[in-house]
């Protein structure tokens, strides 16, 4: 395969939900490792914010805005990428919400809701952008999971549930797509701060118990997850398929810290 064998040059990216946080960190990152890269969600500024960001190194790129609850707005995503770019390499699936209650007090349109998002977005998404994938004969689909995939968080049963659903999802599509040329892979952020989480981290006994259960004894930073989405989108992870690789620290190694 030679040197080059991270380098994405000549691959075109759409990352759902790649304005903030761990889907921006991953956007510019796989723009940095030479992708075109399409960051879309909900957030027209945002979108083009990033938009500028990414053409600022270079790459070609679109502000498009999409949401995942609307099948209409992801097709149209695919179809300005695909008309522009002519091909669409790499997924990844970023966009996600979560709810902090009690399982048993937990409406079913609160339920349904973190479902809907989180799961039968990644769904929606990965449907309208493989077959396309499928017809090229080669793709790179990239699922965010979760420390809930595999772990109970307490008081987000919805969260895990959908998040231990995608890594199913992923395992599913990648036996199906295979044959066709498609890797489909997941990454399982640990615990990384981003502006939605930073308060209950840093001022709550909930983010202590998840600092003294990291044993590397500090939490992520979001660009710590770009070399996982550069591998998983290369050449390199051209025999990688159907797996969850989890970026935590050594957080679900960890039995007793101290």
């Amino acid at each position: 395969m030679g040197q080059n064998i991270f380098s994405l040059r000549g691959r075109s990216a759409v990352v759902v939900g790649g304005t903030s946080g761990i889907g921006r960190a991953i956007a510019i990152g796989l723009a940095e490792a030479d992708a075109d890269v399409v960051a879309a969600s909900r957030r027209v500024s945002e979108v083009e914010q990033t938009a500028t960001e990414i053409a600022a190194l270079g790459r070609r790129t679109l502000a498009v805005p999409v949401d995942v609850l609307d099948r209409t707005s992801l097709q149209a995503l695919h179809d300005e990428v695909l008309r522009t770019f002519g091909r669409i390499d790499i997924l990844v699936n970023c966009a996600g919400i979560t709810q902090r209650k009690p399982t048993l007090d937990c409406a079913e349109d609160e339920w349904n809701r973190i479902i809907e998002t989180n799961l039968t977005g990644t769904l929606r998404a990965c449907q309208i952008f493989g077959k396309t994938m499928v017809a090229q004969r080669y793709g790179r689909i990239i699922n965010i999971a979760s420390l809930g995939t595999f772990v109970a968080f307490y008081e987000v049963a919805a969260y895990c549930a959908s998040k231990a659903a995608v890594g199913s999802l992923t395992k599913s599509l990648a036996v199906e797509l295979a044959p066709q040329g498609v890797c489909v892979n997941a990454i399982a952020p640990g615990i990384f701060p981003t502006a939605l989480n930073e308060e209950l981290l840093d001022q709550t006994e909930r983010g202590r118990e998840l600092f003294v259960r990291t044993p590397m004894k500090r939490f992520g930073r979001t660009d710590e997850l770009i070399g996982a989405a550069i591998f998983l989108s290369s050449e390199a992870a051209s025999y990688v398929n159907g797996q969850i690789l989890v970026v935590d620290g050594g957080y679900l190694a960890s039995g007793v810290n101290q």
